[in-house]
């Protein structure tokens, strides 16, 4: 596996590629150019100078997290075909620049939901967090309101403040799409760009539906072991992959997390790996990524990714906030530098162990 860190671009993000690098054994970064709007071409000479401005500082794009899915795409509009056409294009740019590894999710509307960004933990620290009782309380246009105000003052991915300003639209597009629906919507895209996928050797990873169900009732399908294996069936092709992000699939405490990675063999692209600490089934904050700290074992879920020999980029998911440090909730320095640390050693002692 390789070590890696999340960085939106020198732009949008308080850390810097320098510091990215003077992490013990972060090699390279998942990145994207974070202004672009959903549906329009990555030109290739964008691209490249995204490359460079990471190679100049020692380290390589290990993946992009993500290329946006329109929302004509995840609703089947009339319009969709223009949009995986651009959607083909932007990979076949990708691949011409040497880059192999997509993240993308197919969530309607909110890419994830959080009912706080700065719940204080005991220790001092802060943190992301989720009640359901607090989105029963809430209408959906108001939920980006409720949060706006701890973001200090950065742009959160899936929370652009432009397309919050159209949430009763967004609800109206996906009126008449369901869990089925959306399953046929997915399946019609990745049958459409598998093709470039195999040209030019792009792995598609679907990041989890965060949390693993339904929010203000809209459809969510990538939530457990039976609906992503559903998945990689129905388009049975290895560029097909997920992204594991045991802190997505986690949020459903009936997920089994090292059961699921170990029937995934082969098509885990990529890995998230965080830990939650539960208060009850649907109020859960985001821990540090210790064992002891939240409710996952990470040994367990690290050991299952050695097991089914997986290869490719891992990040540690959101930090917290600690050190004083304001930052883009869950994407600071200091809390994600620790879990890379903490991740790595046990990846040493695992694979040590196993020889």
């Amino acid at each position: 596996m390789e070590m890696t860190l999340r960085w939106y671009g020198k732009d949008f993000d308080t850390v810097t590629l320098r510091q990215i690098r003077q992490i013990p054994g972060v090699t390279g970064v998942i990145t994207t150019l974070y202004d672009m709007p959903p549906g329009e071409v990555w030109s290739r000479e964008k691209i490249r100078s995204l490359k460079e401005e990471v190679e100049s500082e020692g380290l390589h794009i290990a993946g992009i997290e993500s290329v946006n899915v329109h929302d004509a795409i995840k609703t089947g509009a009339q319009e969709r075909e223009r949009y995986i056409s651009n959607y083909v294009e932007t990979l076949k740019n990708l691949g011409e620049e040497d880059i192999h590894l997509v993240c993308y999710n197919f969530m309607p509307v909110f890419d994830w939901t959080r009912t706080e960004l700065s719940r204080k933990r005991p220790d001092g620290s802060t943190v992301l967090a989720y009640t359901q009782k607090a989105v029963d309380a809430l209408k959906p246009e108001k939920m980006f309101a409720s949060i706006a105000g701890d973001m200090n003052g950065s742009v959160m991915p899936g929370w652009e403040p432009e397309r919050m300003e159209r949430v009763k639209e967004l609800f109206e597009m996906y009126k008449e799409v369901d869990n089925e629906r959306l399953f046929a919507n997915l399946k019609y895209f990745l049958e459409k760009i598998m093709p470039v996928c195999e040209q030019y050797n792009i792995n598609m990873a679907i990041h989890p539906d965060d949390p693993a169900w339904s929010v203000f009732g809209l459809p969510r399908i990538i939530t457990n072991q039976q609906n992503i294996l559903r998945m990689m069936k129905m388009v049975d092709n290895p560029h097909n992959g997920v992204a594991f992000c045991s802190g997505s699939y986690g949020t459903n405490l009936e997920n089994d997390l090292p059961e699921m990675i170990r029937s995934l063999k082969g098509r885990i692209h990529f890995a998230h790996v965080r830990n939650l600490k539960f208060h009850s089934p649907d109020d859960f904050e985001e821990a540090a990524h210790l064992s002891s700290d939240g409710t996952f074992d990470m040994y367990a879920i690290m050991k299952a990714l050695y097991d089914i020999g997986f290869e490719g980029p891992i990040r540690p998911d959101h930090g917290r906030m600690i050190w004083d440090e304001v930052a883009m909730p869950g994407y600071g320095l200091y809390d994600r530098a620790l879990g890379a640390c903490y991740l790595n050693g046990l990846w040493e002692a695992i694979s040590k162990s196993a020889k």
